[in-house]
């Protein structure tokens, strides 16, 4: 399946400026430094069918009712850095779906380890054997 990058999908990206309540003092009560990513995951035209099935299906959490992905940022006073951090946020998010996951490859135990778990074995039979009461 296709990579999907921010950088493909800028122009359905929508920004909205909102009061943060992170640090910044008296400035937070004057500068709208918060930053809220919206796209609309249902009417985008740069997802296929698949593709969007996987965002709403592994995203549910970050997708509204009307089918926006929402993600906030507000951790610095700076709207710009706060911009770049959703859009880090995002990339990472759709960078985690579509990693391709390798099909594990099953391997016998080697001689090594078998002759250590039996070698454990015998010492934990050893210790029980001295633990009981002599009659």
């Amino acid at each position: 399946m296709q990579r999907i990058k921010s950088q493909n999908i800028a122009h359905e990206l929508h920004f909205v400026t909102s009061r943060s309540s992170g640090p910044g003092g008296q400035n937070t009560n004057k500068v709208n430094s918060r930053v809220t990513l919206r796209w609309s995951v249902v009417n985008s035209t740069v997802l296929t069918q698949e593709q969007r099935a996987l965002i709403m299906q592994k995203l549910a959490r970050y997708i509204s009712q009307n089918g926006d992905l929402v993600l906030h940022a507000q951790t610095s006073r700076s709207q710009f850095q706060n911009k770049a951090e959703v859009i880090t946020k995002l990339d990472a998010l759709l960078q985690k779906i579509f990693a391709v996951k390798r099909k594990r490859v099953a391997t016998r135990p080697t001689s090594a380890s078998r002759l250590k778990r039996l070698e454990g074995k015998k010492r934990n039979a050893e210790k029980k054997q001295w633990r009981k009461k002599l009659s």
